[in-house]
C-alpha cells in the first residue's frame, strides 16, 4: 500500500464515528416521541438514505484507495479519484440530511442539490478508476 493510500485510508477511518453518530441520532429520533420523526415519512426516508449512503460509500472509498495504487492514471486524475469517492460520501449524505432538517419539512430544500453533485463526483471517480485499472498492462 502506498503512502497516499495509507494516509487517505486513515483519514477516512477517522470519519467513521460521524456515521456512528448518524445512527445514534436516528435511533434517538425513533425512540423520542416528541422528536416528530415518526410523523414525517419523507424525512424518515431522507435520513435513512443519508445514513446508508454514508456507510456504503465510505467502505467503497477504502476499497478505492487500494485499487488506486494499481491504476494507470495521470497523477491529478488519480488524486481526484482518491479524494472524490470519500468526498461523494460526504456530499450525498449531507444532501439527504440538510435538505430535510426542519421536522415539519414537506419537501427537500435546495441542499438536495448536494446529492446530485456528490453522485456526479462519485460516478466520474469510479469510472475513471475503472478505466485506470483496465489500462494496466497484463
Amino acid at each position: 500500500m502506498t503512502r497516499e493510500a495509507r494516509l487517505l485510508s486513515g483519514i477516512i477511518l477517522i470519519t467513521v464515528p460521524t456515521i456512528q453518530y448518524g445512527g445514534y441520532f436516528l435511533l434517538t429520533s425513533l425512540m423520542d416521541k416528541g422528536s416528530g420523526y415518526m410523523e414525517n415519512p419523507l424525512r424518515q426516508n431522507f435520513f435513512r438514505a443519508g445514513h446508508a449512503h454514508a456507510g456504503v460509500i465510505v467502505i467503497l472509498s477504502l476499497v478505492c484507495q487500494v485499487l488506486a495504487d494499481a491504476a494507470v492514471l495521470p497523477e491529478p486524475l488519480l488524486w481526484f479519484v482518491r479524494i472524490g469517492v470519500p468526498l461523494a460520501a460526504i456530499l450525498i449524505s449531507a444532501g439527504f440530511f440538510f435538505s430535510m432538517l426542519p421536522p415539519t419539512a414537506t419537501q427537500p430544500s435546495g441542499a438536495v442539490s448536494l446529492i446530485y453533485v456528490g453522485a456526479l463526483i462519485l460516478a466520474v471517480s469510479v469510472v475513471s478508476l475503472g478505466i485506470g485499472l483496465i489500462r494496466v498492462p497484463a
